[in-house]
């Protein structure tokens, strides 16, 4: 038998020492060849001499294994350094197949002729494959590493416990034959001969391969050496990782998030010029970009894309800037769902929310949703935290905004911080409309595209008279006769109606839906009833039954109260959307327009910048916001409302002009967007330079230059800075600064350094109006001598918005009447502000007042006292009533309180003689954040959630966060009133998100409690 055996020997590979530098690379090379390499491809590498079938089944195999496990090298490569390797002696395995193939021809001629039973396949194998063992058992190998002579130990031990549990069932072809007779099939022994073959083959192979991986007798510093090599491999391949942002087919996103976009919106595909931009050269080098589009035209869900890929792959922070409140809670509710399948934080800075700097998340990246006002505190506070780094893109929505007054002074100043401290983090801008664009390109160092793209075409036209004209830019004057109007008006009607608005928007509704852009609050209102006044009955008709359930819907969220208009237009099918309206009246008749229950809204122009309510025709009512002329951004997100994708063809716009207007043609809209920071005397320059000190980015007037030509307005100080340079306005606004104690100047041998006084970095991480900081300081200081607790009174006359007073005119009759409610303390603490109730007495009877009173102070004392009558009733609706003022400005009063608050809070913060206001002031915050009863509070932390809405779900059984996180939307929505599944859905998915987030603080802090010290002594240092 053992005649025909032929030796199998092993080679011994030499272990060659190679460098870890070469050993890395070789690595790397070996495991991104196992990744990219088809596994076709990697089973063609691996052959022998001979092509048999034995040999193939080996091959495949190893092809398998490599496939499944990708630390597996090729055949070629040693990736064991020192260890003994059968690797680079390919020739093992034909020598394997030749000792088979001559024991299939020894046993053959052996074997006797059975010609009335013959013998199964499988138990041929099974012959064959013990006789090898025979020979691996017979002659062991020479010269063998620990790990093989013990892979070759197991192997026989394992045969010979087969053999005495089977008898001798593998080794007698006739018993098998007959056993497999017996059984009818013979299935079961050619499974498990099969079985028995693969397994020896398949051990032998993994074994070789894995053989480092086995105990062995290798030295301590062979196996300290490997340890090293696997660090540094596991380092290596973790910043290739790092470095690779592509995660998928979907513009390098993996494939779940287009199954989100498709779940959660409904989008399918993507235009064309979005996957043209997503895959700008720019975009894919992460360089800053502009980008502009006609409203509508689908710029949000690039820059979501773009947020998504810096989140997910990048694993970076990110901040999306909106210019309100409300377009950031729709924005929170729009992506908490995503943050919630993807793994990533969505966090809200809006009005009181916010964290200073936010909360640091080491497994998590964050997406930072935040107002103008709020996304510059951040910012702030992460270039002063040392954090600036970890984010990877800002996303400014409304660029055009950069020249808005004071508020665009503030985006500039963001974003001229993060370019100056940050050289890794990406800038987006988009816009609907921009002028001097290159302007805006050399300011953020950006590319720029832009596109017409709508998907429903625009058609733009004026109204002269009773002629409609066309806007075409070829034409001379811009306009081209379109039709003429012929609208049957009665005299009575024509002096009620001259533009002939009732015509136009009769037009299109009730089928069709119509916005009508008035320029002022008052006339938005008119507009609504006058239209009401000539609609015929069959408007009332019109999807009667929703519209009731909306008017009740309205009289539930004013504790029973309705506004008149309101209650007379909306049977028709009409309102009116301005400031106005409560927080809660303009989400209702936001969702009645959208679901098609009403069919007109007279608007103002930030209707136009706010939520997306498309419409089939706009009509602008005049050419002005308020008294000033329209700006060509204003006028280009008005029109691009008209017009819904996937409901209508085509949209319409029509802009009323009047005799006086004619010449003030559409070429005269001017588009340019201009830098803010000298508005109002400079002072977004004095509060630039002074946060510019105080968090240390500036020390001198050299370093301030250097920032300030970093800065939009630098690049436009030919047009801005006529009378006077730059830098000597530079200059002037550090000696007002010195004037005003918030900065000082140190003089050295060298040079000169700039310093911030407390007073000076309170007032900056505070976000306080340099024109407000000292009188505040002045209110806050006086209030330490006499604070008075035993009532909310004094607290919230300290919080009460500077800036609000001049808005405010009182009514004499109705101060004195709340004055004299008040408590003795409470008359008290106001006279020692500067409002006596003898003053007040005499002002309520018409007397006049000899004794000089600061008039300032006494508006501010009114505005408190609407605020303290509103914390203790919580009744918006009454309060106003009360003091006879509009519920919109009671509502903004309180939004501005509690952010004002806020800041305040975090202005007292940074002086130690004002501590005691840190408690208070945190309490008095999240009160007039809300403004409702303590058991709806955790409710409405929810975005979106109003009051009359979180009484619902509290009423409902819905009376935590936590029941609110756990709750099914499906069920959400049957159980609560007029709640679509659509609504019931994001509701859960933000405060899941919330109570996500709330989770994550705790943990964080928890993790920093118990994590050992980086600069804990040790016993080296104390000896």
């Amino acid at each position: 038998m053992n005649s025909g055996r032929r030796e199998v020997k092993v080679k011994r590979v030499s272990s060659r020492k190679r460098s870890r530098e070469t050993h890395l690379q070789t690595h790397l090379q070996t495991h991104l060849q196992t990744h990219l390499t088809p596994a076709r491809k990697r089973a063609g590498g691996d052959t022998c001499p001979q092509q048999c079938a034995s040999s193939w089944r080996l091959r495949s195999i190893m092809t398998d294994s490599r496939a499944a496990d990708p630390s597996f090298c090729s055949d070629s490569e040693d990736l064991f350094g020192d260890y003994d390797s059968i690797l680079d002696d390919s020739s093992v395995l034909a020598k394997l197949d030749d000792a088979e193939h001559d024991e299939r021809r020894r046993d053959a001629s052996d074997q006797p002729d059975f010609t009335s039973l013959r013998t199964p396949k499988s138990a041929r194998e099974d012959v064959l494959t013990d006789s090898i063992l025979d020979v691996l058992d017979d002659e062991p190998f020479e010269d063998l590493p620990p790990s093989q002579l013990q892979f070759q130990e197991e192997v026989c031990e394992k045969a010979k416990r087969s053999r005495r549990l089977d008898g001798e069932k593998t080794s007698t072809p006739l018993r098998d034959a007959v056993r497999s007779a017996e059984a009818g099939t013979g299935r079961n022994t050619e499974v498990r001969a099969a079985k028995a073959r693969r397994s020896v083959t398949e051990q032998l192979k993994r074994t070789l391969v894995c053989n480092a991986a086995a105990p062995s007798g290798v030295s301590r510093s062979v196996v300290l050496k490997e340890a090293v090599l696997s660090e540094e491999m596991s380092v290596a391949m973790e910043t290739v990782s790092a470095e690779s942002t592509d995660l998928g087919p979907f513009f390098g996103l993996p494939s779940k998030v287009k199954d989100l976009m498709l779940k959660l919106r409904g989008i399918r595909s993507l235009y064309d010029w979005q996957e043209t931009c997503l895959n700008l050269d720019c975009v894919r080098d992460r360089k800053n970009l502009i980008y502009s589009l006609p409203t509508s035209g689908g710029k949000t869900l690039v820059a979501e894309i773009l947020v998504l890929r810096e989140l997910l792959c990048r694993k970076k922070d990110c901040l999306f800037v909106l210019p309100y409140i409300s377009l950031v809670q729709e924005k929170v509710r729009g992506l908490a769902s995503f943050g919630l399948e993807l793994d990533f934080m969505v966090e809200e800075y809006a009005g009181s929310k916010g964290k200073f700097p936010p909360v640091k998340r080491r497994n998590k990246a964050s997406l930072y949703i935040a107002t103008i006002e709020k996304a510059h505190s951040l910012v702030n506070s992460l270039i002063e935290a040392g954090r600036v780094d970890n984010l990877g893109l800002v996303v400014v929505d409304e660029l055009h905004m950069l020249g808005d007054g004071s508020r665009g002074a503030v985006i500039e100043m963001t974003l001229a911080k993060v370019l100056y401290t940050s050289k890794t983090t990406q800038v987006i801008g988009m816009s609907a409309t921009l002028g001097n664009i290159r302007d805006l390109q050399t300011f953020l160092r950006a590319e720029n595209y832009s596109d017409d793209f709508r998907p429903v075409q625009l058609k733009e036209y004026v109204k002269l008279k009773d002629t409609i004209y066309e806007v075409d830019p070829k034409e001379e004057d811009c306009l081209r006769f379109s039709r003429l109007l012929n609208f049957k008006y009665s005299s009575s009607m024509q002096k009620i109606d001259p533009d002939h608005i009732i015509a136009l928007v009769t037009e299109v509704i009730p089928t069709h839906s119509c916005l009508v852009f008035c320029p002022t609050k008052k006339n938005c209102e008119n507009v609504a009833g006058m239209i009401c006044k000539y609609l015929k009955e069959d408007f009332l008709r019109h999807r009667e039954v929703e519209k009731g359930v909306l008017l009740r819907e309205l009289k539930d969220s004013g504790n029973g109260s309705v506004c008149p208009v309101l209650r007379r237009t909306v049977p028709y099918g009409l309102a009116y959307h301005h400031s106005g309206l409560t927080s809660e009246e303009r989400k209702l008749v936001e969702e009645a327009y959208s679901s098609g229950v009403l069919c007109l809204l007279a608007c103002t122009s930030t209707l136009a910048a706010g939520i997306n309510l498309p419409a089939r025709r706009v009509i602008l009512r005049s050419p002005y916001v308020a008294t000033d002329f329209l700006k060509r951004s204003q006028y280009k997100q008005m029109v691009g409302r008209a017009g819904r994708a996937g409901i209508d063809t085509t949209g319409e716009s029509i802009l009323i002009l009047q005799d006086k207007d004619r010449k003030m043609t559409l070429l005269s809209l001017r588009g340019d967007v201009l830098s803010q920071l000298l508005l109002d005397g400079g002072k977004g320059l004095l509060s630039l330079i002074l946060s510019l000190i105080g968090l240390k980015i500036t020390t001198s007037s050299e370093q301030l230059r250097d920032f300030l030509c970093g800065t939009l307005l630098y690049v436009q100080q030919r047009q801005l800075c006529v009378d006077t340079s730059l830098w000597e306005l530079v200059q002037r606004c550090v000696d007002v600064l010195k004037d005003k104690d918030l900065v000082t100047e140190t003089a050295d041998a060298h040079s000169q350094t700039l310093n911030v006084t407390k007073l000076g970095k309170a007032t900056y991480k505070g976000s306080v109006d340099l024109s407000f900081s000292a009188a505040l300081y002045k209110d806050l200081s006086s209030g330490l001598e006499a604070l008075m607790l035993n009532s909310f009174l004094h607290l919230v006359y300290l919080v009460t918005p500077y800036d609000m007073v001049s808005q405010c005119k009182p009514d004499w009759m109705t101060f004195f009447r709340q004055f004299t409610l008040l408590s003795d303390a409470e008359q008290k603490m106001s006279a020692a502000v500067g409002v006596p109730e003898s003053f007040v007495a005499r002002k309520a009877a018409g007397q006049t007042v000899k004794k000089s009173v600061d008039m300032q102070v006494v508006r501010r004392m009114y505005l408190a006292l609407v605020l303290f009558t509103l914390l203790k009733e919580t009744n918006l609706w009454s309060v106003a009533d009360r003091f006879q003022l509009s519920r919109g400005f009671v509502q903004t009063l309180l939004s501005s309180s509690s952010a004002f608050c806020s800041c305040v809070l975090h202005f007292t913060e940074e002086l130690e003689e004002f501590w005691p206001f840190k408690a208070l002031l945190t309490e008095l915050t999240r009160r007039l954040s809300y403004c409702v009863k303590a058991e709806l509070i955790p409710l409405m932390e929810v975005a979106g959630v109003m009051e009359f809405r979180a009484k619902q779900l509290y009423d409902a059984g819905y009376k935590t966060l936590t029941h609110l996180a756990n709750a099914d939307p499906a069920i959400l929505s049957k159980t609560i009133d007029n709640l679509f599944n659509k609504q019931a859905n994001q509701i859960v998915a933000s405060a899941k998100m919330l109570v996500k987030e709330k989770a994550a603080a705790l943990q964080e802090e928890v993790d920093d409690l118990l994590m050992t010290p980086s600069d804990l002594p040790s016993e080296t240092r104390r000896l």
